[in-house]
């Protein structure tokens, strides 16, 4: 199978997992030893603000500290992941594509809400992971449906229409999605 690196995983109305009901999921790396990916349109009931506060750091009192932190997936919930839009200069960072970034390490924290912040981001906590071959298997049972990935749909679209807008993507209205899986 050909990485799904950079493509969005879309959950089917099937997929029951209380991680992933509803889910789209940004695949950050996908090859032979697994693949690792954020679920963008789960938020957590934790607004940024309170998180930068948990972790001993003052953000600015600006609008965007607003803005809900997500849960990322199941897997290392107490660790955080910012995807954003290029910028050079964090301690642990890794380019996915021409126009995305994932840093791990607590420097992008700080700059959230001034000037040096990345133009878009978001915050999760926690990641999605399967074992070698998982993936492909969930595939092969209809759990997902794929679409290359978009930052449009990353950061300009509102977080409650970002599975609707996914499947939109694909051309299918939601609405005729079936919970049924099967094959012929």
């Amino acid at each position: 199978m050909d990485s799904l690196q950079h493509h969005f995983l879309i959950a089917m109305p099937s997929l029951k997992d209380p991680f992933f009901a509803g889910s789209v999921t940004y695949i950050c790396e996908h090859n032979d030893e697994g693949a690792m990916g954020l679920v963008i349109n789960i938020p957590i009931d934790m607004p940024l603000h309170e998180l930068l506060h948990q972790l001993e750091m003052q953000p600015d009192d600006v609008p965007e500290m607003d803005k809900p932190v997500l849960q990322g997936g199941p897997v290392a919930a107490d660790r955080g992941f910012v995807l954003h839009t290029p910028v050079e200069g964090f301690s642990s960072s890794q380019l996915l594509a021409d126009n995305l970034m994932i840093t791990t390490s607590p420097d992008v924290l700080q700059t959230l809400g001034t000037e040096q912040a990345p133009e878009h981001y978001l915050v999760a906590l926690g990641y999605a992971g399967w074992t070698p071959g998982q993936l492909e298997q969930e595939l092969t049972e209809n759990s997902w449906l794929t679409i290359p990935a978009d930052t449009g749909l990353i950061f300009d679209t509102p977080l409650a229409q970002r599975w609707q807008q996914a499947i939109a993507r694909l051309g299918i209205d939601a609405r005729h999605l079936s919970s049924q899986v099967g094959h012929a």
